[in-house]
């Protein structure tokens, strides 16, 4: 029975459900991965310079594989490529639970595996930028990234980080090897998927041009595209920020904070709990306020947050910043990524979404860098205030380009 005057739900594809089940799957085990490696890296050293080497070294595929995955979302079956790489993490993640009982870590091995991780991660999300505005609609587009992010933070950061941390007292490979299944998972669901995307999304083999012409038409188009082009050094800035801090949160919370492993999985756990609450938050102030003015208040008001975080003088102050700073940060994720996928053609979602993310993930590679040097050389309250001064001048760029955008738009050209 309809009712006069009631808009009809928006409806997800079933093939969204099988992605759905993957991504919340998969999280479950990096949210242990994610607090198991950083503890395992302090237990090795307490110079931050070498934590942040580290984040570093998960970084750097991003800045050296990213235009190349992005050309092979586009030219591959993306489905494909993505259990692919999930039986390969699974692999390498097996191996370290293996290394880790016999006692055969060290600091330069837990940067390969790293630099490993970061690869598999970027060839996953070249297909995955393509995979879900291939199986949804675009007025459904936002729902859908906001149930991922949702899944994302409940499994990963609510449930995934505090049962890891609890693990790992237990013994340092149990959410190592947790993890390795929770790839294998992945990988299952991603494969008993029928329906969906075409098998090559992009363009006809006789029309293809070589990977070099592929990448730089993908980073040609970024470039033209007025309001993107400024989300992107927006979102370097951002991340720039966050990844640096990150890098240096468990030593942050344990040296001044004075909290102990679990303490810090703590910390990650809040942050999923400010994320749940802005999970309905996304919507709504995505269609009152537009995604632009989204993105500039949200940069402004995660600055305040990193402020305050880093004059933060108790713990409880520090988890109330911290969970403001998880509803903040996934509006302005959510309301990033369906901005960028309602403006790209599909067939040119890898490369230019694996463009974006190289410029957003170079800039937090530096970020670690930089923040692993100002926390060592001055001190961590101060790596906390720069990052605030960052977030804010991210905020003032947006403001200052006057750029707005109908995200009704059909995808097409680039706007001017």
């Amino acid at each position: 029975m309809r009712f006069p005057g009631r808009k009809p739900r928006l409806q997800l594809p079933r093939q969204f459900y099988g992605v759905w089940a993957a991504v919340t799957v998969s999280s479950l085990g990096d949210g242990m991965r994610q607090v198991a490696l950083p503890l395992l890296t302090a237990d090795l050293t307490d110079d931050a310079r070498q934590v942040a080497l580290v984040a570093f070294a998960g970084q750097l595929p991003w800045l050296l594989v990213s235009l190349l995955s992005g050309v092979l979302a586009d030219r591959l079956e993306r489905r494909r490529v993505l259990w692919l790489v999930d039986m390969a993490r699974a692999v390498t993640m097996a191996g370290v639970a293996l290394l880790t009982v016999f006692d055969a870590l060290s600091i330069p091995l837990l940067a390969g595996v790293a630099f490993l991780l970061g690869c598999g991660h970027t060839l996953y999300s070249g297909s995955w930028a393509g995979l879900v505005p291939s199986l949804v609609a675009p007025e459904s587009l936002t729902k859908a990234n906001a149930r991922l992010q949702a899944s994302w933070l409940i499994a990963g950061s609510l449930l995934g980080a505090p049962v890891g941390a609890v693990l790992y007292e237990i013994t340092p490979a149990l959410p190592l090897g947790i993890d390795t299944l929770s790839f294998m998972a992945s990988a299952g669901f991603i494969l008993l998927m029928t329906g969906g995307p075409p098998a090559r999304p992009g363009d006809a083999p006789s029309e293809r041009r070589s990977l070099r012409e592929d990448a730089l038409n993908g980073l040609g188009w970024l470039w033209r595209h007025a309001l993107l082009r400024r989300v992107c050094a927006m979102s370097a800035l951002v991340n720039l920020v966050v990844a640096g801090l990150m890098s240096v949160l468990v030593l942050y919370a344990r040296q001044t904070l004075e909290l102990g492993s679990s303490g810090y999985a703590l910390l990650v756990s809040v942050f999923a709990v400010g994320g749940i609450a802005g999970v309905p938050l996304a919507s709504y102030l995505g269609i009152r306020l537009g995604p632009v003015r989204v993105l500039w208040l949200g940069s402004l008001i995660m600055g305040g947050i990193c402020a305050g975080l880093g004059l933060a003088g108790s713990a409880t102050a520090a988890v109330l910043f911290v969970a403001c700073y998880g509803a903040v940060s996934l509006v302005w994720n959510v309301t990033a990524a369906t901005l960028r996928q309602s403006q790209v053609p599909e067939s040119l979602l890898g490369r230019v979404s694996m463009t974006f993310q190289m410029v957003n993930v170079g800039s937090g590679a530096l970020g670690v860098l930089l923040t692993g040097l100002v926390y060592y050389g001055i001190g961590p309250r101060a790596s906390f205030l720069a990052g605030a001064i960052l977030l804010c001048l991210a905020g003032a760029f947006l403001i200052g380009s006057r750029v707005e955008v109908a995200v009704d738009e059909p995808a097409g050209a680039p706007a001017r």
